[in-house]
């Protein structure tokens, strides 16, 4: 199955993805991922103004099939978190790579980006499983 991988995303080996505006990185998880848990039931994020710190876990998303640990793309500040998912995480089913965002981060450092995946590599990546 094709998924849909945006070529202006940044990805994780974890299956985020990061949106980057500036200095705001807007996160969630990839088509791919949302796949292979199957229906997301559950999700457990930060609060705003809670730090984070890339590569550590930030929260959970919990499926039907699983429970995995949500990656941070990026460290920094979460500045927005998506509450809707909260109550209804119907729409990371749905559309995981637009209204099923997860959180937004201010992120510290820029040079953090250089070690995430660009759109041809996350491809590449997914390819193989």
């Amino acid at each position: 199955m094709a998924f849909h991988v945006p070529e202006e995303f940044y990805y994780t080996k974890d299956h985020e993805w990061a949106q980057i505006d500036e200095n705001i990185v807007t996160v969630g998880i990839t088509e791919f991922a949302q796949d292979q848990l199957g229906e997301v039931v559950y999700v457990d994020l930060p609060e705003e103004g809670q730090k984070v710190t890339q590569n550590q876990p930030f929260g959970v998303v919990e499926s039907v099939k699983a429970v995995s640990d949500l990656y941070a793309p990026v460290s920094g500040t979460v500045i927005e978190v998506n509450s809707s998912l909260v109550d209804d995480p119907s729409s990371l089913n749905d559309d995981p790579n637009n209204t099923g965002w997860l959180v937004r981060i201010e992120m510290d450092s820029e040079k953090e980006l250089a070690q995430l995946m660009r759109a041809p590599e996350y491809k590449k990546l997914t390819a193989e499983k």
